[in-house]
């Protein structure tokens, strides 16, 4: 990567739990069609991103702040030809959850009612965050973490609409979804998993869509990535990983995972186990007995 000139470090800071940091510089990259579990808040710091966001494009550029909610479907790419570069943080619903009950009088589950929001101030403190976290400063970091969040969540946050599974084609969705989760290692075809709800093949396509920006096996292979970080994250090898979430082999987890998280899985590992390698170490200097 280093040598297209992009490239990109995707890390844990154990004093900022629930969240996963990120800066990176693409020029050639496309993340596919994919979704977070946790909030995306990315700070452009030069060039453009264009993703795709509630069925158009969404343009980000220095300055401005892309912003998308936990399980939401989108992609991106570059809208300029020397690509983009920008910091990110991806904070949980929980974390979100109690700034916006702290800081706001937002009712409900909180999030984001714009993918894009035009403000210099709140992209430096993403910025600032990101350096607060190089310099292992714990509390600037999570304090410019919440005023960041507070100050987003003020200008372009509410209520998220809870997801209709009233109809027919909701429920079948809803229940496709279920099942592919849990036999995400051995899925059924197509045919079958409409076949065993009880209706069609391009009827369960559709309302699949419908309900989660994606068809289903665009679905499973997000699934099955976030899966395997979670696997990671756990110790078990990209190797490990790959047979457990149902890919043929690692170079098939390498190529999805690359293009939705952004960098390879081992690259991924290494950096969230030497981030807490160095905190260890931190902690061990200020306490020879620990």
């Amino acid at each position: 990567m280093a040598g297209s000139g992009e490239r990109a470090r995707h890390w844990r800071y154990e004093e900022l739990p629930g969240v996963d940091l990120l800066r990176a510089r693409y020029i050639h990259k496309t993340f596919v069609r994919h979704t977070h579990e946790n909030f995306v808040i990315a700070a452009i710091a030069d060039g453009v991103e264009i993703f795709h966001h509630g069925g158009a494009d969404q343009y980000a550029g220095p300055g401005a702040l892309a912003l998308v909610n936990p399980d939401t479907s989108h992609t991106g790419r570059a809208g300029v030809p020397e690509g983009w570069r920008y910091g990110a943080v991806y904070p949980s619903p929980q974390l979100v959850a109690e700034i916006a009950a702290e800081t706001t009088a937002i009712r409900g589950t909180p999030g984001f009612t714009s993918p894009v929001l035009e403000d210099p101030y709140a992209a430096g403190l993403v910025h600032e965050v990101l350096r607060a976290v190089d310099e292992d400063n714990p509390l600037a970091a999570a304090t410019l973490l919440r005023v960041a969040v507070t100050r987003l969540l003020r200008q372009v946050g509410g209520p998220l609409p809870q997801r209709a599974v009233r109809t027919a084609g909701g429920r079948a969705a809803a229940r496709a979804r279920a099942v592919l989760e849990e036999r995400m290692a051995q899925p059924p075809s197509l045919e079958r998993l409409a076949a065993d709800l009880g209706t069609s093949p391009f009827s369960l396509l559709r309302a699949f869509r419908t309900a989660y920006g994606m068809p289903p096996h665009t679905w499973l292979t997000d699934a099955r990535v976030r899966r395997a970080r979670s696997l990671l994250d756990a110790g078990t090898t990209p190797a490990e990983a790959a047979v457990a979430v149902g890919f043929t082999d690692q170079p098939h987890l390498n190529r999805h995972f690359t293009r939705i998280v952004g960098v390879p899985p081992g690259a991924y590992q290494r950096e969230r186990r030497e981030d807490g390698s160095r905190i260890a170490g931190r902690k061990n200097v200020q306490d020879p007995n620990a």
